[in-house]
């Protein structure tokens, strides 16, 4: 991934002033976060980006599988 260094901030900063993080993401679209020196986290302003653009099977698919993870003991215990 190649990245823009002025949209880089560290984690400590991000840490200390997440409304300036904020700020330049609005600005610059997506601001990358760094730990120990190397890219960890993208924040990306979702209004400019088609990163969650999903169907509706898609979005059905994803909340399906949140609730099965988090009830699974549930679940097992209804099978049987």
């Amino acid at each position: 991934m190649i990245v823009d260094s002025s949209k880089i901030v560290s984690l400590s900063e991000a840490n200390r002033n997440f409304s300036a993080v904020a700020r330049q993401t609005d600005r610059d679209g997506r601001t990358v976060i760094f730990k120990r020196n190397r890219p960890k986290y993208l924040v990306v302003d979702l209004d400019g980006e088609d990163y969650l653009d999903l169907s509706e099977d898609e979005r059905i698919e994803v909340v399906a599988r949140r609730v099965m993870r988090r009830h699974k003991g549930a679940f097992l215990e209804l099978a049987k």
